[in-house]
């Protein structure tokens, strides 16, 4: 199940969105309106979710959180931006990554 917010979610969240690969969960963040969406089979489904909500496509990046050993990792096919100088599935600017990783920390502070 996706569930997709702009404050930490709680540990019963957690539990609802790590069902689908139970120590992976797949993370989609707006790093401009501070919104994440979590649980997604693939990223483009919260990616959806998100643009639906107006938020803009080059705010949107990909990631997820290993539960196993709470490590954030910074990979997702919706990375991929040529556009921006984004070559490759992992977020390649310290910037973005500096803001998606606080950004994670702050959305899962429960487990992080």
């Amino acid at each position: 199940m996706i569930i997709t917010k702009s404050e930490p979610f709680t540990k019963e969240e957690i539990e609802i969105v790590k069902e689908q690969f139970d120590i992976y969960i797949k993370t989609v963040i707006d790093i401009k309106k501070k919104i994440c969406s979590a649980g997604a089979n693939r990223h483009f489904e919260s990616e959806q979710i998100l643009l639906e909500q107006s938020s803009k496509q080059e705010d949107i990046w990909g990631g997820g959180i290993d539960l196993e050993t709470n490590t954030i990792d910074f990979n997702s096919f919706i990375n991929i931006r040529p556009k921006q100088e984004n070559n490759s599935n992992e977020i390649q600017s310290s910037e973005v990554r500096r803001i998606y990783e606080e950004l994670t920390r702050f959305f899962f502070k429960e487990v992080l």
